[in-house]
């Protein structure tokens, strides 16, 4: 397939467009800067850009769309833009190229792509108390905790809704996703850890699904090439190995060469001192993302771990990695 991805300059989309050369499809991304992805093609714009996405999508086949703003705090406007507003852009765009309007039409024989995969979050189906073996459940914007969460859970929704006989769409939501390179959650946890500033919120036993980066590529193109037989569907990607969250903060600083956390909060003092912080970032934000937020708070304390069953049945996937592998091959990106 001729396989268009989006946000292919972040860590999660470059590692997609490379599994998807990988597995012998043509890929052309779509992002802001050049991917650097090799072997890929690409064409630079932004998803809240109409005639931009029209281009990108030209001549596809297929679209994986990661495009999207990831940050605990910020301008509610420019997550509601960027996150709701790109991908119903997106949709236009698809749908445009199968009615032959676009330059699709004369490039391919069945104008138009025919499948999407939209790059999700399980953050869309949390409202903040511990998932416990939970397979996907819906998207709920109303009940989902933060701009991020909400932007996507309403993205989700426009995306599964575009699902028809012509354009098969899944969603995929891979749960911390992590891996060498990652200057999200790993570089932060790293960071706060060497200046102190990184607790263990209540006793750091909350079990907690992650998924190391490699795998949650995998996965994706594997909702790809399955497309067909799964579309009008959402999908948890994790490895499948819940850890104390305590043991995964320890395990990331030890592969960084740091000193893991030892000092606590309670974690009904940090989600409360997590939603004040947040009052005061709206009217003074800071130059980086809040030291908490509410919702960091209660990733960090409750228990979110997803039962993988449906998802490695249907998707006819199963993760290459093991944690303590991830954990291995981050201490040598660290060690290089």
């Amino acid at each position: 397939m001729r396989v268009l991805v989006t946000g292919a300059s972040g860590l999660l989309g470059r590692a997609v467009a490379a599994a998807t050369l990988a597995a012998g499809h043509e890929v052309r991304t779509f992002q802001r800067r050049p991917s650097g992805v090799l072997g890929a093609s690409d064409s630079l714009g932004s998803v809240t850009d109409p005639e931009a996405v029209a281009r990108a999508v030209d001549g596809m086949d297929a679209v994986v769309h990661l495009a999207a703003k990831v940050s605990l705090a910020g301008d509610p406007a420019e997550f509601d833009t960027v996150n709701v507003g790109g991908t119903r852009a997106l949709i236009a765009a698809l749908n445009e190229a199968a009615a032959g309007t676009t330059a699709a039409e004369s490039t391919a024989t069945d104008a138009g792509a025919r499948r999407l995969v939209y790059v999700s979050s399980p953050s869309v189906a949390h409202a903040g108390a511990s998932i416990v073996g939970e397979p996907a459940m819906p998207a709920d914007p109303a009940r989902a905790r933060g701009d991020y969460a909400r932007t996507k859970a309403h993205a989700e929704l426009l995306a599964l809704d575009a699902d028809s006989p012509r354009l098969r769409v899944v969603a995929v939501r891979p749960h911390l996703v992590w891996g060498p390179g990652d200057t999200q959650l790993v570089a932060r946890i790293v960071e706060r850890a060497r200046s102190g500033r990184l607790p263990l919120l209540g006793h750091g036993a909350a079990l907690i699904d992650t998924t190391y980066i490699d795998n949650a590529a995998s996965g994706i193109v594997a909702a790809l090439e399955r497309a067909e037989h799964v579309h009008g569907r959402a999908y948890v990607i994790t490895n499948g190995e819940p850890r104390p969250v305590a043991e995964l903060l320890a395990g990331i600083c030890a592969a960084a060469g740091v000193r893991a956390p030892d000092w606590r909060v309670p974690a009904g003092l940090a989600r409360t001192a997590g939603s004040a912080i947040e009052a005061v970032w709206r009217i003074r934000p800071g130059a980086d993302e809040p030291p908490m937020t509410r919702f960091l708070a209660e990733q960090l304390s409750t228990a979110h771990w997803f039962d993988q069953r449906q998802t490695r049945a249907d998707l006819h996937w199963t993760p290459a990695v093991s944690l303590d592998e991830g954990f291995r091959r981050l201490a040598d990106s660290y060690s290089h």
